[in-house]
């Protein structure tokens, strides 16, 4: 009987150990959003969206609180179902409105499935091969493209092909002017800038290549950090193979730590939060001025007219150094 109990506890631990090793890896924390609108004219209509973080197949997220100057009220844009937040007065009463949002975020790492799960609409396929206005699929990202695949090569290998291109020629460098706005055939030209820049030639080369890619947005958090500010958004991508699904690639995580160019050609990893998807946003209700090139930070109206004049807060806590904190 004893050997029995012990050959039990020995397949019950072994049995514990694979579902631990094959557990995603995640990253529970806090994250708060805070923003105040500045120096308002009392009388002028005012008009504020900010989006909103959502749970999908990569985190989970908890709205703990929010609070704002003005009603909240939750919109949803129907191009790519990102959701918001909106208040409005017709008349500001004050020069400085505030608002905050509070979550509780469980952050999973995001590797490439072995196969392809799930269903994805012709519709959502059709419109990750469309252009967006500074993401051409024509022109210069076409003819480089071109250059980089050969022909008889998967879906996967081309993505590869784009992927290393990407990395090889762009670098991460936020000097001068330019950089940022995701600008297709400036980066083509200038070869560096940011996170936009790298994952929108990506962006164009694949959908070039008639492989649906879309573009997500979010914050980073830093690895070696448990509590901070947030100076900044992140941005990523992923790629459409029928073999396999949804490729997420971080061209820029993996040029700033090139040790993980493998590790990121099929991988995100758990120091992110995502809030949106995609470019060219019409928000809900619709906005006066153009559409949004992508949408991460507070967009504001005054009388009709976009208003710059925000001051933005982003902090997170590590959810363990919270509940240490507290004993």
């Amino acid at each position: 009987m004893r050997t029995l109990r012990q050959a039990l506890s020995f397949f019950f631990l072994l049995f514990a150990l694979a579902s631990l090793a094959q557990a995603p890896k995640s990253r529970h924390f806090v994250f708060d959003y805070n923003f105040t609108v500045r120096n308002i004219d009392p009388g002028k209509p005012l008009q504020v969206w900010f989006p909103i973080a959502q749970s999908d197949q990569y985190q989970q997220v908890k709205m703990i609180a929010k609070t704002g100057d003005l009603p909240l009220q939750e919109t949803r844009e129907s191009e790519y179902g990102n959701r918001m937040f909106y208040a409005h007065t017709d008349k500001a009463d004050k020069a400085e409105y505030h608002f905050s949002v509070k979550y509780d975020v469980v952050r999973y790492e995001h590797l490439a499935a072995v196969s392809a799960t799930g269903h994805v609409s012709q519709k959502d396929l059709q419109r990750f091969l469309a252009p967006d206005k500074l993401v051409p699929v024509t022109g210069k990202p076409a003819e480089i493209a071109a250059e980089q695949v050969k022909a008889g090569m998967s879906d996967m290998d081309r993505g590869r092909a784009l992927y290393d291109y990407t990395f090889a020629t762009m670098r991460y460098d936020k000097s001068g002017t330019g950089w940022g706005k995701g600008d297709t055939l400036w980066a083509c030209d200038a070869k560096r800038g940011n996170c936009t820049d790298f994952h929108s030639v990506f962006i164009s080369m694949a959908r070039s290549q008639h492989i649906p890619a879309k573009f997500e947005i979010g914050f980073p958090l830093p690895e070696d950090k448990n509590a901070g500010e947030i100076p900044g958004y992140h941005c990523w991508a992923e790629f459409y193979t029928q073999q396999r699904g949804w490729i997420p690639v971080d061209i820029s995580e993996a040029w700033k730590h090139q040790e993980k160019k493998d590790y990121f050609f099929g991988a995100h990893d758990v120091n992110r939060v995502q809030f949106t998807l995609g470019r060219d946003l019409e928000l809900s209700p619709r906005q006066h001025g153009d559409r949004l090139n992508y949408f991460i930070f507070p967009y504001v109206e005054v009388d009709g007219k976009a208003w710059p004049n925000i001051a933005n807060a982003f902090t997170f806590t590590e959810a363990g150094s919270q509940q240490q904190a507290q004993r």
